[in-house]
């Protein structure tokens, strides 16, 4: 018996519920740490994506592909999980990457199919100033991660996570966050919010 085509609301109903997964997958270098509800690979992605658009205007570029790319940078990871820099020594990821969303994409309209294959290319082959925003923007979420985690106490060397990556930095902005990041407090934009009356 011949597969059945899905209809363009099946394929957009799938892919939105394979998303909805990466809310549930850990971010596994934070358990090398012995972090037991460390973030989700969901959470990540929101605060990448919506750091890539402030990257995008502090670059001067168009933050509609930086935020996708952001957006998607993880979306194979509902299929593959989320894995470590350690597993990275053993595994070709990258590979294992490109063959899961290259599947998870199939299913779409071939426009949406292109427009997001596109931009997976894009973030793996690093080839636009958009890729770089988005990796940027990646990079500098994990290391905010990194220095909050160390800053509320969970585990002190979570703040090797804010220096170890900074030399892949490639934009001035992401640079600039970076150097400005290693005094600022992660939780000073509330505490000067705090108000106590009497």
């Amino acid at each position: 018996m011949p597969k059945r085509k899905k209809s363009t609301v099946e394929a957009v109903l799938d892919i939105t519920a394979e998303a909805g997964i990466l809310k549930s997958v850990r971010r596994s270098g934070w358990w090398m740490l012995g972090m037991k509800n460390a973030e989700s690979v969901a959470d990540h992605c929101f605060r990448a994506a919506f750091l890539a658009y402030l990257l995008a205007k502090m670059e001067r570029i168009d933050p509609y592909p930086a935020v996708m790319i952001g957006l998607i940078n993880d979306l194979h990871e509902s299929r593959i999980n989320d894995l470590h820099k350690v597993g990275h020594r053993y595994i070709d990821f990258r590979a294992a990457e490109w063959k899961a969303s290259s599947e998870q994409l199939a299913g779409l309209p071939p426009a949406m199919r292109r427009e997001l294959s596109g931009w997976v290319k894009d973030l793996l082959t690093q080839r636009t100033k958009a890729s770089w925003v988005a990796r940027d923007a990646d990079l500098l979420e994990c290391m905010i991660q990194g220095k909050e985690y160390a800053e509320q106490g969970h585990h002190p060397r979570a703040i090797d996570w804010m220096n170890r990556p900074a030399h892949l930095l490639k934009t001035k902005s992401a640079k600039k966050i970076y150097r400005r990041m290693k005094s600022w407090k992660s939780d000073g934009w509330w505490q000067k919010l705090v108000t106590l009356a009497r």
